[in-house]
């Protein structure tokens, strides 16, 4: 049986995801202390990383979803490098419940662009003259969770009746 254009009826319905653009918004690599932070340190680096999402609707089906990674390593005091990066992608979803809408953009939009993001850090660490860092796998399901529970706190912090 056929939906009169030749697809079943359940094809038809079939939840789709699809990558239409990727790129980078915005990259930011700073060497500071160069040449002396390119030097052997007697300890390795603290390496902080801070990883946020953002989602933009384009239209009913399109969402401009933004992956931001910041980061910064430091030795002795000293900032021996940092980088920014916004690596963004422009989505199509269609035949998606409503509800399973917000995770889907903010979990696996993210994950399909992280692939991406850490090459682009990885490569500029690199040229910056050090080791390429290579990132650690996001829990992109635990940051969704952890912003949903941060936004929930921020509502219940005495603002009422909004929803």
């Amino acid at each position: 049986m056929t939906n009169g254009n030749g697809t079943p009826p359940e094809a038809a319905q079939a939840p789709q995801l699809n990558v239409l653009a990727q790129y980078t918004k915005d990259l930011s690599f700073e060497n500071p202390n160069a040449p002396s932070s390119l030097q052997q340190q007697s300890q390795p680096p603290q390496i902080n990383i801070q990883i946020n999402v953002s989602a933009n609707n384009l239209s009913e089906q399109e969402f401009e979803v933004t992956l931001s990674v910041e980061g910064k390593a430091e030795t002795a005091g000293k900032i021996m490098f940092s980088f920014e990066l916004a690596y963004a992608g422009v989505f199509r979803i269609a035949n998606v419940p409503k509800e399973n809408l917000h995770p889907l953009v903010m979990i696996e939009c993210p994950r399909l662009l992280f692939p991406f993001a850490r090459e682009i850090i990885a490569t500029a660490v690199r040229d910056g003259g050090f080791p390429p860092l290579m990132l650690d796998p996001v829990d992109f399901v635990g940051l969704y969770r952890q912003n949903m529970e941060r936004q929930m706190a921020a509502q219940g912090g005495g603002q009422t009746g909004q929803a």
